[in-house]
C-alpha cells in the first residue's frame, strides 16, 4: 500500500481473510446491493467446495466483525482473473475497497499469480479509479457483456504483480 494513500491509514481498522461458509448470507446481502444479476447462493458453494481455481475473500471490520465486502478470483495457470468484487454501499469511498483490492492481489500473487485481469462496467468510472491506483489498464472492450442492460465491459490487466507489491511494500516502509 502507499503510504500516502488515504487507505493505508485504515488498513488496520479490517481484516481481509479467506470467506468461510458462514460468511454466504452476509456475502449474498452485498450482492444483491451491489449487483442487478448478484450470484446465487449455489454459486458461492461451488467456489468454495468444488472449484479448485477459486480463492473467496471477505472483509471485515475489526471492531465489530461486520462483514462489508468480498472479493474473488480465480488463479489459473500465472493469471488471477478477479470474479467478483464488492463493498456494501455503505462502506464505499473511504478506502475500503482498495485495502480488500490490496489483500486479494497480494494473496494472488503469493500463489504465484503474474498477472491479475477482470471486467468493469464502461459506465463505472469510480471502480475504474481505483483499478488503475493499482495499475490495472484497459486492454480491451467485451461489447453488450452485462446482459441486464447489455452494457459493455471494460478488460482490465495488471501486468507484473510482484513487481507492483514489491513497490507499494516499499512505499509502506519508507
Amino acid at each position: 500500500m502507499d503510504a500516502q494513500s488515504p487507505w493505508a491509514d485504515r488498513a488496520g481498522e479490517f481484516l481481509v481473510r479467506p470467506m468461510q461458509p458462514e460468511d454466504i448470507p452476509a456475502v449474498m446481502a452485498i450482492d444483491r446491493e451491489s449487483f442487478p444479476n448478484p450470484w446465487p447462493e449455489n454459486t458461492y458453494w461451488y467456489e468454495l467446495r468444488e472449484n479448485r481455481t477459486a480463492h473467496l475473500l471477505v472483509i471485515q471490520t475489526r471492531e465489530s466483525g461486520e462483514v462489508v465486502g468480498v472479493a474473488g478470483y480465480w488463479l489459473v495457470v500465472d493469471e488471477a482473473h478477479i470474479s467478483t468484487f464488492a463493498v456494501r454501499p455503505g462502506w464505499r469511498r473511504g478506502g475500503v475497497g482498495a485495502v480488500l483490492l490490496d489483500g486479494m492481489l497480494r494473496q494472488a500473487a503469493g500463489l504465484g499469480a503474474r498477472s491479475a485481469t477482470l471486467e468493469v462496467r464502461a459506465g463505472n468510472p469510480s471502480a475504474q479509479a481505483l483499478y488503475r491506483k493499482f495499475g490495472f489498464q484497459i486492454v480491451g472492450r467485451r461489447k453488450g457483456y452485462y446482459k441486464d442492460n447489455g452494457e459493455d465491459a471494460l478488460l482490465m490487466t495488471a501486468d507484473k504483480l510482484s513487481e507492483w507489491i514489491s513497490s507499494s511494500t516499499r512505499k509502506e516502509q519508507a
